[in-house]
C-alpha cells in the first residue's frame, strides 16, 4: 500500500456524494491527515458530522468548519465563542473561495461577535481584529445595522449611528436621546451630516480623501457647491443624493462626458434629463433614456449595479437594505433598453414566466446575467454561459441548480473544464479515462456508470485513484475498508500528512 495511494483515496473518499456520516467522521482522525481539514471547509456535511467537528479538540478542524460555504450559517453559531480566537476569525472572516454570492450570516452569529469582550481564551486575537475581519468579509447584511438601532446592546446601536442617512426620522430622534452617553454624543456627530452649515463649517479642504467622501454623501450648503464648481472638484457632487436641483443642471451640462454620465440617470435630475438625451457623447444619452425609469433612489442603485458593467463583470453579489418593487422588475423586463433587462435578469425574485422570456433575449449581458443571479435559470443558460464565458465558471458551479447531465455533447471539447463536466456526466456511454488531462481524468473516474471492477481497477492507479475513491457507486463497506488500511495499516496518513 503505497502512501500516495492512500492520500488519493482519503480526499476521494472526503468528497464522495454518498459517504455515510461514519465515513466521514472517520476522517476526522487526525491519522486521516488534512483529508478531514479539506471535508470541512469544501463540501457539505450530515449533522451528525457537523457536531463532530464542532466539538472537535483539533483547532484545524474548527477552523476548517468555520469557512465551510455549504453548511447553513445557523449551525456554526458555537464556533462564534470558540476557546479558540483563530477559530472565530475564521468564522467571521468567510470563505476562502470568496464566492460572488456572499451568504450573510444570522444576526445571533453577529451579535455575538459585535458585543465580545475578548477574542478567545488563547489571547491570540483581539475582539476588534475579529469584528475587522467580519466587516471586510461582507458577511454582514447591508440591512443588519440599521435593524440595531432599537437594540438592548449600545455598541449595536452605535453601529446604527454609523449609517446615519439610512434610518428612519424616528430612529434618529431615539438615538439622538439614547440613554448611553457614547450613543448620543455619535448621533449628534451623525446629525450633522444633514446639517449643510454644520458641514461647511467642519470641511477639510476641498482635494483631500476625506473631502470627498464628505461632498459625496452630505448635505452641502450653496457656498460648498459654488467652491467645488470653483475648484473643478465636481465629481462628488455627481454622486451627491442632497446635491440641489440648480448644481444638477450645471453638471448636466458639464464639459467632461464622465460628469454627464453620473447624473443623467439620478431620479431627480428633472428637466436637464430632456437635454442629456440628446447629448453628443453616446453613453450619456443611453443613461438619460433610461432616467424616466428610475423613479426612486432604490431603483438608481439596482441600475448602478448594471450599467457600468460588461459581460464578463464577476462583482459579488449582495442583498441589498431595500429593493424596489416586483412590478418595477417587470417593466424592466419589458423593457426595450437592454440594460433595464439587465437589471430584471439580476433580481433572483423575478417570475418564472419572465425568466423564459429573458433566457432567450437577444442580448447576450441578459442571458448571462440571469443564469448568474436567477435560481430558476434553465439548464441549458447555465450550460451555453459556462461554456462561452470562462469568467462565470466558478460562480455557476455554486449554483444548486447548475446542470451535472447534457453535457455528452461536449467531450471531445478543447477547454478541458469542460469536457471534465462531460467526463462525469452520467449519461455518458464510455467516460474518458484515458484522457490527456488530470482533471478530466479525475472527473471519468468518478462517473457513476462504472463498473464495480473498472473502479477496483482505478483504485490502484495513481492517476484516477482520487476520482475512483469520489466516486458515488463505491459502496460504503468499500469506503470503510479503504480507510481501515490508510488508518489503521503501516502506512497511516498522519505519517504523511503531519497530523
Amino acid at each position: 500500500m503505497s502512501d500516495s495511494l492512500c492520500e488519493l483515496w482519503l480526499r476521494g473518499i472526503a468528497f464522495n456524494p454518498v459517504a455515510s456520516a461514519d465515513v466521514l467522521i472517520r476522517l476526522l482522525d487526525e491519522a486521516a491527515g488534512e483529508a478531514g481539514s479539506l471535508m470541512c471547509e469544501g463540501r457539505d456535511l450530515p449533522g451528525a458530522v457537523i457536531d463532530a467537528a464542532l466539538r472537535h479538540p483539533v483547532e484545524r478542524i474548527r477552523c476548517a468548519l468555520a469557512r465551510n460555504l455549504y453548511v447553513d450559517p445557523a449551525r456554526l453559531a458555537p464556533l462564534a465563542s470558540d476557546p479558540s480566537g483563530l477559530v472565530r476569525a475564521r468564522l467571521a472572516g468567510g470563505t476562502r473561495l470568496q464566492p460572488r454570492w456572499v451568504r450573510p450570516l444570522p444576526d445571533d452569529i453577529l451579535v455575538t461577535f459585535l458585543t465580545a469582550q475578548d477574542g478567545g481564551e488563547d489571547g491570540r486575537v483581539t475582539e476588534k481584529e475579529i469584528a475587522g475581519e467580519l466587516w471586510s468579509s461582507r458577511q454582514v447584511p447591508l440591512s443588519f445595522p440599521r435593524d440595531m438601532a432599537g437594540h438592548d446592546h449600545p455598541a449595536l446601536r452605535l453601529y446604527a449611528v454609523f449609517q446615519w442617512q439610512s434610518l428612519t426620522v424616528a430612529q434618529r430622534h431615539a438615538l439622538l436621546d439614547d440613554p448611553d452617553p457614547a450613543v448620543r454624543e455619535a448621533a449628534k456627530k451623525g446629525s450633522r451630516q444633514l446639517d449643510p452649515e454644520a458641514v461647511e463649517a467642519e470641511l477639510p479642504p476641498i482635494g483631500s480623501r476625506y473631502a470627498v467622501s464628505v461632498l459625496s454623501t452630505c448635505a452641502l450648503s450653496p457656498a460648498v457647491v459654488e467652491r467645488c464648481f470653483a475648484a473643478d472638484e465636481v465629481d462628488p457632487l455627481a454622486r451627491n443624493r442632497h446635491t440641489p436641483a440648480d448644481a444638477l443642471a450645471r453638471l448636466a451640462r458639464h464639459p467632461d462626458a464622465e460628469i454627464r454620465r453620473l447624473v443623467a440617470t439620478r431620479p431627480d435630475l428633472g428637466q436637464a434629463a430632456e437635454r442629456l438625451r440628446q447629448d453628443p457623447d453616446q453613453d450619456v444619452r443611453m443613461r438619460a433614456r433610461l432616467q424616466p425609469s428610475i423613479r426612486t433612489w432604490v431603483e438608481f442603485q439596482e441600475v448602478q449595479k448594471v450599467v457600468d458593467h460588461g459581460r464578463d463583470c464577476t462583482c459579488p453579489i449582495t442583498q441589498p437594505a431595500s429593493e424596489p418593487s416586483p412590478d418595477w422588475y417587470a417593466t424592466c423586463a419589458a423593457s426595450e433598453e437592454p440594460v433595464l433587462r439587465r437589471v430584471a435578469a439580476s433580481w433572483p425574485g423575478l417570475p418564472a414566466e419572465l425568466v423564459g422570456t429573458l433566457a432567450l433575449d437577444d442580448d447576450e449581458e441578459v442571458r448571462i446575467r440571469l443564469a448568474c443571479h436567477h435560481p430558476l435559470a434553465p439548464p441549458h443558460l447555465l450550460r451555453d454561459v459556462f461554456v462561452t464565458r470562462p469568467a462565470h465558471r466558478p460562480h455557476l458551479l455554486t449554483l444548486p441548480a447548475f446542470p451535472r447531465t447534457g453535457w455528452t455533447h461536449l467531450i471531445a471539447h478543447p477547454d478541458p473544464e469542460v469536457r471534465a463536466l462531460a467526463a462525469a456526466d452520467p449519461t455518458l456511454p464510455e467516460p474518458p479515462l484515458g484522457d490527456t488531462d488530470d482533471a478530466v481524468r479525475r472527473a471519468a473516474a468518478a462517473n457513476p456508470t462504472l463498473t464495480p471492477e473498472t473502479l477496483e481497477t482505478l483504485l490502484t492507479d495513481l492517476r484516477t485513484a482520487e476520482g475512483a475513491a469520489a466516486n458515488p457507486s463505491l459502496p460504503v463497506h468499500r469506503m470503510h475498508a479503504l480507510l481501515d488500511q490508510c488508518l489503521t495499516g503501516p502506512n497511516k496518513a498522519s505519517g504523511r500528512a503531519g497530523g
